[in-house]
């Protein structure tokens, strides 16, 4: 019996429940949104000129989908900070945003501090910790997520708090309506990768199959294609436990598409996430260029998105890539919430403080 399809195995597999998480995205994403609707001593939007979201790993990706679902919809620029220290531009005039799932990320309390200390406009994003704490004591705004999540399988929740967070500020227009399609979206599109039902019916696991002892490479176009596109090769490492790599259109076709040489992706699979929203000019890209990379060697598939709304076709992409890496671990026989990396990395970077 192929191993995904396998229920017993794959729960034994899988203790730390990332299954379970990536299934509840849908939800996971409605309750965000009211969190951040409903959140305390939110500043003022008043004289706002830029935003910016401080964050790591799992925790930073709300920025990423806040910067490019923003891009066409605010008239202030989105920055993503993944460093322990503040651009100068942050000064009161910026709203900040720290996200810390765990509420304990050094980096981002770091940039936390700095910004109170600037009199930036805080808002803090956590389960508790650290950040909450500090954001609770200083009656900062904050949105209190439920805890007993790894960070990457908070997504829902981080990404679409932050934008409800904002939309109650005032400073990101009303989310509802196009959250409502995206969960139906989500709903119907989690059934249908569901661990229940086999590789025969199962685009996510047929992708983990096919995707093998390959390199996974992910392409998408420059806004959401390419922020879903680097959410995947996040998964693809922490839960399908394999290197990978992401880039967008039509950047890499000024420079990635000389790598594709002759026999030089032999060892490699391109996933091409598409959807419908996608600038005439990248999209006739995407053929040519998956044509050059199958040329030297690569096995490619495109991905589609589903939905109308930027939120929904983004949210699509996501789940379906969450869904193949953790099959992909699943597949490999490793735990897919396993991070003995990282924190190994973290207790050493300790020692040596």
């Amino acid at each position: 019996m192929n191993p995904l399809d396998d229920d017993r195995a794959l729960r034994a597999g899988d203790p730390g429940g990332m299954l379970d998480a990536v299934t509840l995205l849908p939800r996971h994403c409605r309750e965000g949104y009211e969190l951040g609707l409903g959140a305390s001593d939110l500043p003022s939007a008043d004289g706002v000129e830029n935003v910016a979201l401080c964050g790591m790993g799992g925790s930073a990706i709300a920025g990423d989908v806040l910067r490019a679902l923003a891009a066409d919809r605010l008239g202030v620029p989105v920055q993503v900070i993944r460093a322990p220290e503040l651009p100068e531009w942050c000064q009161p005039h910026t709203l900040l945003v720290a996200s810390s799932y765990s509420g304990e990320t050094a980096e981002t309390l770091a940039c936390f501090e700095e910004a109170v200390r600037r009199g930036c406009r805080v808002v803090a994003v956590a389960s508790g910790g650290e950040l909450g704490r500090r954001a609770a004591e200083l009656e900062l705004g904050r949105v209190i997520l439920p805890g007993g999540f790894v960070p990457r399988a908070a997504f829902g929740y981080l990404a679409l708090a932050t934008l409800g967070a904002l939309e109650a500020i005032g400073i990101f227009p009303p989310v509802r309506s196009a959250l409502d399609e995206a969960v139906r979206e989500l709903e119907v599109l989690v059934a249908q990768l569901a661990p229940g039902l086999p590789t025969a019916v199962n685009p996510a696991k047929q992708l983990a199959e096919a995707i093998g002892e390959r390199m996974p490479v992910v392409w998408g176009a420059e806004g959401i294609g390419a922020v879903a596109a680097s959410r995947w090769k996040a998964q693809l490492n922490e839960n399908g436990k394999v290197p990978a790599w992401s880039s967008a259109l039509p950047e890499l076709d000024h420079n990635e598409v000389v790598g594709w040489s002759e026999d030089r992706g032999r060892g490699s699979f391109l996933v091409a996430l598409r959807h419908e929203g996608e600038h005439p000019d990248v999209a006739a890209r995407f053929g040519l260029s998956i044509e050059i990379a199958e040329a030297a060697g690569v096995r490619a598939q495109e991905v589609w998105a589903r939905g109308r709304s930027a939120l929904a076709r983004l949210l699509t992409l996501v789940a379906t890539g969450d869904f193949t890496a953790t099959y992909l671990g699943l597949a490999h026989g490793a735990d897919p919430s396993e991070m003995d990396a990282i924190v190994g990395l973290k207790r050493a970077l300790a020692e040596a403080r």
